[in-house]
């Protein structure tokens, strides 16, 4: 087990959501701490707030893209390549879960107890190193921040 995945066993089992894991795996990164940014995170969890609706991994691993070359303040850009990394996610997760894309397709019953499982925990490792590849290719340092 890498040392990534152990931290966010760790995470998880703290009782982050895998959006909140995502987010605090690219803040520690950056050597960065942010609890508001995390607080607003978990309402992601379990498909947008419990619902079922679009997995956190997903749209928390879009929220981490964001935060790497997203739009900030005004006069700042974002990245050139923002939308094409975030669409290269969307491809790569429809791909990797067989075109589900909604937490209680999933997760099914798992769901309905707000268990952390060790599916989730495998998709939020597979996304994290996802996003990592999609970063290096666009030429972010992941241990960089925006600045």
């Amino acid at each position: 087990m890498n040392d990534s995945v152990f931290r966010m066993f760790e995470l998880a089992q703290q009782g982050f959501s895998c959006a909140q894991v995502l987010m605090l795996m690219g803040l520690e990164a950056q050597g960065q701490t942010n609890p508001e940014l995390v607080r607003a995170m978990n309402g992601l969890a379990g498909g947008l707030g419990f619902s079922g609706k679009t997995c956190g991994a997903l749209v928390g691993g879009v929220c981490l893209l964001g935060l790497y070359a997203g739009r900030g303040k005004p006069g700042e850009k974002e990245h050139d390549r923002f939308e094409s990394m975030v669409n290269e996610l969307v491809e790569w997760f429809g791909e990797h879960m067989q075109g589900n894309f909604e937490c209680a397709q999933i997760l099914g019953d798992d769901l309905e107890h707000k268990q952390v499982s060790v599916k989730c925990g495998n998709i939020v490792a597979a996304t994290y190193d996802k996003i990592q590849e999609i970063l290096e290719a666009n030429g972010i340092d992941p241990a960089g921040g925006r600045e």
